[in-house]
């Protein structure tokens, strides 16, 4: 089994490249999706049924106060799908990314416990949305309308979604030609913002 490192994780996401594991054996394979999932920063609307749940500011978000939990959770079977792409390996390499500065976690807490969230990377202008999860009944999507809220916030041109499936469709996500979004991820990565 190849060694991940946080060299290579930056080296390959500047690059459009991103791993999974294998479920099975928990060996790291690389992929570069075309066409390409983003979630426009610009036309990010949150769903209608959601927006009570947001007036009444139901969770508490907070932003990188366990980042580890978060991934575990994230890497946790789901009831439709006892399978997982995050190994242990990656959780504890992502983990070293988030203490580096590069990985981050935004978290919905409710009534003093963690009830979702979701965690990904950022450079420069871009941030590379990896998993999210929830516990509690729309905690992960309100996380996720605070991270895009956050984002526009400050600076950031790029949420990258790697793939399109039905959960980034309810977000507004898109796909787009490899082409169009490389010339979108260097744009980005010159920007000079923070996601802290």
């Amino acid at each position: 089994m190849s060694e991940l490192t946080i060299d290579m994780l930056l080296y390959a996401y500047a690059r459009g490249i991103f791993p999974m594991a294998d479920d099975r054996n928990g060996e790291i394979h690389w992929y570069s999706a075309d066409p390409r999932a983003i979630i426009p920063l610009e036309t990010y609307r949150p769903q209608r049924s959601l927006r009570p749940i947001l007036n009444k500011n139901i969770f508490e978000i907070r932003i990188n106060t366990c980042f580890e939990e978060v991934m575990r959770y994230c890497a946790a079977p789901r009831v439709s799908d006892a399978n997982t792409w995050i190994s242990e390996q990656m959780i504890q390499v992502y983990t070293q990314l988030h203490k580096n500065g590069y990985a981050h976690s935004v978290e919905a807490w409710y009534d003093g416990q963690l009830a979702g969230g979701l965690y990904g990377v950022a450079l420069g202008g871009a941030f590379f949305g990896e998993s999210m999860f929830t516990l509690r009944s729309n905690a992960s999507k309100v996380a996720f309308h605070y991270l895009v809220q956050h984002l526009i916030k400050q600076g950031f041109v790029l949420l990258d979604t790697q793939f399109i499936n039905d959960n980034v469709l309810r977000y507004g996500a898109v796909e787009i030609p490899a082409t169009e979004y490389h010339q979108q991820l260097e744009i980005a990565l010159a920007q000079s913002v923070s996601f802290v």
